[in-house]
C-alpha cells in the first residue's frame, strides 16, 4: 500500500486557508484590500464578538457581474494579473486569487454585489467554499461581503483564537493601517454596533493620523519629504521628545502597501541615534514610493514582507529623509545640502588672526610662537588663572552656596573670589587634599569604606562625577548610580507595593492592542498598585497608582508596562514587579543635569565604590567608566 497519497480538495483547501487566514484580522485585511483595488472611496467594516461570528465589509467600488462573482471564489481566480511577466510589476494589493477561496473554505459567506451600469445585482451564499444559492438582488453599486462563523469547520484553529477584545484590537490595527496608507478613502469601523473610527477620506494623511492616534501624537509629528535616486519618502515622524516604548507605533508603506521591515525600522532609528533614550522608539507613518520593478511583494503569504532590489538605496532614502527632517527641526543644516559643507570649510582660515581669541568651548591648533603672541596681547585673561591655580584654599567641608549658578557682581569679586569659579566652568572643581581623602565620619557613618582611597575631582556637565582612585580616573553617571542604589533598596524591602487612589483619574492614550493587553492583565496590574478601566477608543483610565510613583509619571509608566505586556515580556507577578521597581527607581533617582551638593556626591561615590552589585543601572547602562593612567598617557603620546 503506498505511503504517499494526494489529499482531497477539501483538506487541501483547509491547509491553504491556514496560510492566508490566521484570524479575523487576516480576513479583514484581504477583503479591505479587494475593496481598495476595486476603486472604493468609502469602506465600512463591522464586526461582532471579535469577528468570529459576524464580519461585514461594505464598499462602493466597481462591483462584480454575476459570472465574476461566482468565479471569484475559485482558487487562483483573479482579475489583477494575466501572465507571468505581470508578477515582475505588481501594482495592486491583491494578485494571487487565494483570499476569497481561503476565507470561504473556513466560514459561511453571503455576498451582495452590483457592477457599475448593471440593472440588478446578485446575491450568493457559500458554506465551506461551495456555492449553495444564487439569486438576483437589488443593491447599490459596490460589494458587501458578510462572513459568519469563521473557522466553524476547523476546531483546531478555533481553539487558538484569543479573546474577543484582543481579536477586535487586531482588526482595528488592520483598519488603521489601511486608513493611514490610503487617506483618500473614507474608512468607518464599527465594533458591536458602536463606531470606533471614521476618517474623512479627503487625502490628508495628518487628518488620518489625528483620527487614529489622537491629538497628542499628531501635535508631536514632523513632516518628512525627501527623494533619493528613484525613491520618494514622505509622511510623518515624531519629535525626539515624543518616543514610545515599542515599535508598535511605526507604520511603513511601500507603494501604498503596509509592510513590516526591520530594514526600514533600522533606517528610522539610525536617524534618531544619540537623540533618544535607549529602549525608546520613534513613531512614524512613512510612505516609500518606488518603481514596482524594484520591489518583490510575492515573498510572504500575508504580503506583509517584501524584498527590495537595492536594500542600501532604500535604507539611505529613509535614513536621510528622516535625518533631514530632524536636523531642520533642530535648526541644524540639512543632510542633502553639500554646498553648506563647502561654504563652512574655509572658516578655519580666519582663526590665525592674532587679535581675535578663540571662542570659549572651541579648540584650535596653532604654533607656539603664535600662542605666545596672542597671550602677550591679552593680559586681561591673566587674573582668571590664580582662581583655579590655588583651589586647596577652599575649605573641604564647606557647603556649596545656593547662589553658585549665578555670576557674582564685580565689586564683590575680592572677598568671594574662591567660591566663584564653581558655576562658570563646565567641570565643577571640588578639590580635596590628598592626605585626607574620605574622612567625614558623621556624614558617612552608615556606609562602608572602599578598600582603596579615592578623591573626588569634580562634576562634569552636572551629570558625571570625576573621581581619582589609585592610578585611574573614574567617571560615574550619578543618575545611573543612584537609580541602581534605589532599585536594590526597593527590592530588599520585599513587601507588597503600596497603592494610592487618585482624586482625579488620569487618562493614558494607548494603541488598541496595548489597551487590550492592559485590560486583559488588569488583575496582575492591581497586584502592583495599578487600577485601570477601559475608557474607550484605546484610552485607559488610571484610578490608582503605586504610592512611590508621581501622578505626572503614571501615564508614561502605564504606557511602558503596556508595551511590555504586548511584547510578552512581563507575564508573571515577579517580573512585572521588578519592571515596576525599575521605573520607580528611575523616576525617584537624581536626574542628570541636577545640582548636587558635595555631601551627596561624597555619599554616592562612597557607596558605589564600596559595593560590588552596583555596576549597571536596572536598564543595563554602565554606572562607571574607568580611564587608566596608561590610557591617558597614550592619548597624550607619552608612551
Amino acid at each position: 500500500m503506498p505511503k504517499i497519497i494526494q489529499l482531497d480538495r477539501h483538506v487541501a483547501d483547509l491547509i491553504a486557508a491556514g496560510e492566508v487566514v490566521e484570524r479575523p484580522a487576516s480576513a479583514v485585511k484581504e477583503l479591505v484590500e479587494n475593496s481598495i483595488d476595486a476603486g472604493a472611496k468609502n469602506i465600512t467594516i463591522e464586526l461582532q464578538n471579535g469577528g468570529m461570528t459576524f464580519l461585514r465589509i461594505t464598499d462602493d467600488g466597481c462591483g462584480m457581474e454575476p459570472v465574476d462573482a461566482r468565479t471569484a471564489f475559485l482558487r487562483h481566480a483573479t482579475s489583477k494579473i494575466r501572465k507571468k511577466e505581470d508578477l515582475a510589476c505588481i501594482g495592486t494589493l491583491g494578485f494571487r486569487g487565494e483570499a476569497l477561496a481561503a476565507i470561504s473554505s473556513v466560514s459561511k459567506i453571503d455576498l451582495l454585489t452590483r457592477a457599475q451600469g448593471a440593472e440588478n445585482g446578485v446575491r450568493l451564499h457559500l458554506e465551506a467554499g461551495q456555492v449553495l444559492s444564487e439569486e438576483p438582488a437589488g443593491c447599490p453599486c459596490g460589494t458587501t461581503i458578510l462572513v459568519r462563523e469563521l473557522f466553524y469547520n476547523t476546531p483546531a484553529r478555533m481553539k487558538f483564537m484569543k479573546s474577543d477584545a484582543a481579536e477586535s484590537s487586531a482588526v482595528f490595527s488592520v483598519v488603521q493601517q489601511q486608513a493611514l496608507a490610503h487617506p483618500e478613502i473614507s474608512f468607518r469601523f464599527l465594533k458591536d454596533g458602536q463606531e470606533q473610527l471614521h476618517t474623512d477620506g479627503q487625502g490628508d494623511r495628518m487628518a488620518a493620523i489625528y483620527a487614529i492616534y489622537g491629538r497628542e501624537l499628531a501635535n508631536n509629528m514632523l513632516p518628512v519629504d525627501g527623494s533619493w535616486e528613484k525613491l520618494h519618502v514622505r509622511g510623518f515622524v515624531t519629535k525626539p521628545t515624543a518616543t514610545r516604548g515599542n515599535r508598535a507605533w511605526q507604520s511603513f508603506f511601500v507603494n501604498n502597501r503596509y509592510i513590516k521591515s526591520r530594514l526600514l525600522s533600522a533606517a528610522l532609528e539610525e536617524a534618531y541615534r544619540n537623540q533618544i533614550m535607549v529602549g525608546r522608539f520613534p513613531a512614524c507613518v512613512l510612505e516609500i514610493d518606488m518603481p514596482v520593478q524594484a520591489v518583490d511583494v510575492n515573498v510572504h503569504p500575508a504580503k506583509t514582507e517584501v524584498k527590495f532590489l537595492s536594500e542600501r538605496e532604500v535604507f539611505d532614502a529613509v535614513h536621510y529623509a528622516v535625518l533631514s527632517t530632524l536636523s531642520r527641526a533642530a535648526g541644524r543644516p540639512e543632510w542633502k545640502t553639500p554646498e553648506k559643507k563647502q561654504e563652512s570649510a574655509p572658516q578655519p582660515q580666519s582663526q590665525p588672526k592674532a587679535v581675535q581669541p578663540p571662542k570659549p568651548g572651541f579648540y584650535q591648533t596653532m604654533q607656539a610662537s603664535e600662542y605666545r603672541r596672542q597671550a602677550a596681547q591679552q593680559p586681561v585673561q591673566k587674573p582668571a588663572q590664580p582662581v583655579l591655580a590655588s583651589p586647596v584654599q577652599l575649605p573641604r567641608s564647606e557647603p556649596v552656596p545656593a547662589q553658585q549658578s549665578f555670576p557674582l557682581p564685580k565689586p564683590e569679586a575680592k572677598p568671594e573670589v574662591r567660591p566663584e569659579p564653581k558655576p562658570e566652568p563646565k567641570i565643577e572643581v571640588r578639590p580635596e587634599p590628598k592626605p585626607e581623602p574620605v574622612k567625614e565620619p558623621e556624614a558617612q557613618q552608615a556606609l562602608s569604606v572602599p578598600e582603596e582611597p579615592f578623591r573626588i575631582i569634580g562634576e562634569a556637565l552636572h551629570t558625571y562625577i570625576i573621581v581619582e582612585q589609585g592610578e585611574a580616573v573614574l567617571f560615574l553617571d550619578k543618575h545611573a548610580a543612584h537609580e541602581r542604589i534605589r532599585f536594590e533598596a526597593l527590592k530588599k524591602e520585599d513587601h507588597p507595593i503600596m497603592a494610592q487612589l487618585l482624586l482625579a483619574p488620569v487618562s493614558a492614550e494607548l494603541s488598541r492592542e496595548e489597551a487590550a493587553a492592559v485590560l486583559e492583565n488588569r488583575a496582575l496590574l492591581e497586584r502592583c498598585g495599578f487600577e485601570t478601566e477601559d475608557f474607550g477608543g484605546g484610552d485607559v483610565l488610571i484610578r490608582q497608582i503605586p504610592s512611590d510613583v508621581d501622578v505626572e509619571d503614571a501615564k508614561a509608566l502605564l504606557q511602558e508596562l503596556a508595551g511590555d505586556l504586548l511584547a510578552g515580556k512581563t507575564l508573571d507577578p515577579d517580573s512585572l514587579r521588578d519592571n515596576l521597581l525599575h521605573t520607580i527607581a528611575c523616576k525617584s533617582a537624581i536626574k542628570a543635569g541636577w545640582q548636587t551638593s558635595d555631601e551627596e556626591l561624597q555619599r554616592l561615590v562612597q557607596e558605589v565604590l564600596s559595593r560590588d552589585d552596583i555596576k549597571y543601572c536596572p536598564h543595563g547602562r554602565p554606572v562607571c567608566v574607568t580611564l587608566t593612567k596608561r590610557q591617558l598617557e597614550k592619548q597624550f603620546k607619552r608612551v
